[in-house]
């Protein structure tokens, strides 16, 4: 978007000690507009609607996600399928699978309300524990499993989770460290046509009678999950999912689209790089696209080379990618030029972070016969948000689509509240029956993400254009987003503080070609210390997940602060782009 943004935004400079720093502040028009407002956009409330039809979404109080998905009525023959391996889950086995999964959870003492922590990288078994711990009424909160052991406590015990589930081999290190909360190991792999015994917990629990699992009262607006998000600002919270959200998610997000293409879903084939533990992939492989019937391939780790074996052997057709895969992706398909490498892809979709004009380029001329969109949706709103649809007529590839149905959205100056027409830009308010049911054990954090009127404010700085489509050009939140994934400053800045020998401590994003951002410090460090930068980032290293690292660490006579006291991000970005 920089170029976009040096050729129609004039950028002028504010103030605004009480957002935590100076804030860029960008001029309200970029666009020169007809005088009339278009249909979908009320000036006098301010109000954006989907130019999509609204959908009917169940309204019967007792009903869970589980079930939801589960009626959906289709042909599709292969559930889930293992990349490495081949090992296929059928659908005709999978909610016998997750029914056992149930009946095996309840007899282990899992009961509704109760918290289960899954710390485990894509599998064929990931959506089977999830779905079955549903099912019961227990509240799953996933977790990427490469966090640190103290990064896993603190979710444990904010959380009270009682169960995890984790890979075999971390089995032994997190009993010792979790003390009393009981962890199941899962095999890297599950060949559910045989199943022999092993002994093992898990073994148990797959192997239960599914006729045997219960059935309790499960409402819509009971929460399902806790997916823990930086949200707009500060440390990681706990979000909390409800069962309505989850079906809204499903409707709005997952089947809309699917009705939107003139190929029949039970033919496509998805590859599942995307994380299961994050809200998109979630979203996606373990629950949406379940419900038409889809073959989801799992990949366990990222790795370009078995992407494009996988993309080859199992005929993917759909790919949901954010920045650094669709990068790895170009620079891995210009090496393919003249193969059949690629032959079987119908759509790349990409999500969860900025991406440049250049990489978006660069893919679609690599990739002509595929079809390139992005989407825009937070944690906080059930992944639901916008979709991008191209037609013969409208290719906005920059841009990330349209509201989905049932979505509202506001365009408001984050100084004064007002809010603002189609080609202006400012903050982004959404309602939709995704937003979430408030931040865990954080009342003032939920008041102040989620206002009484139903608006997430999102923190993103967007404008509309003049067709409706929306286009994110930068955020007011201090969240980094790392290859995808959040990191919030104030985290690490924690981390820096217990060091001995810092005695201040800011940190921020730097940009990164590769990476989108990356986590910078600025450390002061108390008087003799002789600590070195490399010292530091190891500290920081032992005890937050790898992708949370401090990259580089800048040494500072003082943090710059405003009079109440908090960091102005804006002087230190000037540090960055002046190079120090």
């Amino acid at each position: 978007m920089a170029a976009f943004l040096k050729a129609h935004v004039e950028l002028q400079s504010s103030e605004e000690e009480e957002n935590g720093g100076i804030i860029e502040k960008t001029s309200k028009s970029v666009l020169n507009l007809k005088t009339s407002h278009p249909s979908w956009y009320s000036p006098e409330t301010g109000i954006y609607h989907s130019k999509h039809p609204p959908i009917n979404l169940p309204c019967e109080p007792f009903l869970d996600v589980v079930s939801f998905i589960f009626s959906k009525k289709h042909s599709g023959v292969h559930a889930l399928v293992d990349s490495s391996s081949g090992l296929t889950v059928s659908y005709s086995k999978l909610f016998s699978l997750v029914k056992s999964m149930a009946s095996g959870l309840h007899n282990m003492g899992v009961r509704q309300g109760d918290v289960i922590l899954i710390l485990l990288p894509n599998s064929v078994c990931f959506p089977v524990i999830f779905l079955g711990a549903l099912s019961i009424g227990a509240i799953v909160t996933p977790m990427n499993p490469l966090s640190s052991l103290l990064e896993i406590k603190k979710q444990v015990l904010d959380s009270n989770a009682s169960l995890v589930f984790a890979a075999l081999g971390k089995v032994d290190e997190l009993v010792s460290a979790l003390g009393g909360c009981h962890v199941v190991g899962v095999p890297e792999f599950l060949d559910i046509n045989s199943l022999p015994s092993d002994g093992s917990v898990f073994h148990r629990l797959i192997s239960s009678d599914p006729s045997l699992a219960p059935r309790p009262n499960i409402m819509q607006q009971d929460v399902a999950v806790v997916l823990y998000s930086s949200g707009t600002t500060g440390r990681a919270k706990g979000v909390m999912l409800t069962h309505r959200n989850f079906i809204a998610m499903v409707e709005l997000f997952v089947r809309f689209e699917a009705s939107l293409y003139d190929y029949p879903p039970t033919e496509n084939v998805y590859l599942a790089v995307v994380p299961m533990f994050h809200v998109y992939g979630l979203s996606l492989f373990v629950m949406g696209l379940l419900s038409l019937g889809c073959t989801i391939v799992t990949m366990k780790k990222f790795d370009v080379e078995e992407m494009v074996r996988a993309i080859g052997r199992y005929g993917v057709t759909h790919l949901h990618a954010v920045p650094p895969l669709l990068a790895a992706l170009t620079k891995r398909a210009k090496r393919a030029e003249g193969s059949n490498s690629f032959r079987s892809l119908k759509q790349v979709s990409c999500g969860a972070a900025p991406l440049s004009e250049k990489s978006i380029n660069e893919f679609i001329e690599t990739l002509p016969h595929v079809d390139f969109i992005q989407g825009y949706g937070m944690t906080e709103s059930t992944a639901v948000g916008t979709r991008g649809y191209n037609k013969v007529e409208v290719h906005k590839y920059s841009s990330v689509g349209l509201l989905s149905p049932n979505v509202q959205a506001k365009v408001v100056d984050w100084v004064n509240g007002s809010h603002l027409p189609p080609g202006s830009v400012g903050e982004l308010w959404l309602r939709t029956p995704g937003n979430m049911k408030g931040y865990l054990n954080n009342i003032e954090a939920t008041m102040a993400a989620l206002d009484k009127d139903g608006w997430l404010h999102t923190g993103d700085i967007v404008y509309f254009d003049q067709e409706g489509y929306l286009y994110v050009i930068d955020r007011l939140k201090e969240v980094i987003k790392y290859k995808g994934f959040q990191v919030a400053p104030a985290d690490l800045e924690a981390v820096l503080m217990s060091h001995p020998e810092v005695l201040d401590a800011a940190v921020m994003g730097a940009r990164d070609e590769e990476a989108g951002e990356i986590p910078v410090a600025f450390v002061v460090l108390k008087d003799g210390s002789s600590v070195s930068q490399a010292a530091l980032m190891d500290y920081v290293a032992n005890q937050v997940a790898p992708y949370k690292k401090v990259r580089k660490v800048y040494f500072r006579a003082a943090i710059p602060r405003s009079a109440s006291g908090k960091i102005l991000r804006r002087e230190l970005k000037s540090l960055l782009a002046s190079r120090l």
